[in-house]
């Protein structure tokens, strides 16, 4: 899995030279849950950057880096596991005006877990202690692009692996996530 990581990282950098890439920084508000009918979304964090290759006018591929912080409640246990994602998606672009394009997303992405607690009361521990790091799932989005620079999205996540398939779980929950954020392109 690290070397999956580091070929992608690197293969980002290589690609800057050339001048149809431009880079983003996004950041954003999620909401995260697990498929599961007593569980209830916490929300979290989305930080990281992305690339953008336009192939012609309409469509594009656009890879990223981020940082998410999701979670769950379920009980009285509160979940907050934080994963780095790297989502590979091909996009189409809607000229709207001259100013602004309306853009929808979608692709797989892959997320390795980081860190994070899982809190009752006072007791606290890890949450990858037991849980799977690798997470692998669809992302979609819908967005818009605003003078050239600007970037105003809505994404979700579906994850197809389940984290809890290493402790005794019957119902094989799944992550989901949904992210409304904000960016800038350079």
């Amino acid at each position: 899995m690290r070397k999956l990581l580091l070929t992608c990282v690197l293969a980002m950098v290589a690609l800057v030279g050339f001048s149809q890439w431009r880079w983003d920084v996004k950041l954003g508000l999620n909401f995260s849950n697990m498929t599961q009918r007593d569980v209830k979304a916490l929300p979290g964090f989305t930080l990281g950057a992305g690339m953008d290759y336009e192939f012609n006018e309409s469509w594009a591929f656009q890879p990223g880096l981020m940082f998410t912080s999701r979670g769950y409640k379920n009980g009285g246990w509160k979940v907050r596991p934080v994963y780095m994602d790297i989502p590979i998606l091909a996009a189409y672009k809607i000229t709207l005006t001259e100013n602004a394009r309306f853009v929808i997303n979608a692709g797989p992405y892959v997320a390795i877990g980081l860190g994070g607690k899982n809190k009752h009361d006072d007791y606290e521990s890890k949450v990858f202690d037991g849980w799977k790091r690798g997470d692998f799932g669809f992302q979609w989005g819908v967005g818009f692009e605003l003078s050239d620079h600007y970037l105003v999205n809505f994404a979700a996540q579906h994850g197809f692996i389940s984290p809890l398939e290493q402790i005794v779980s019957t119902d094989h929950p799944k992550n989901m996530n949904f992210s409304i954020g904000v960016g800038y392109r350079f």
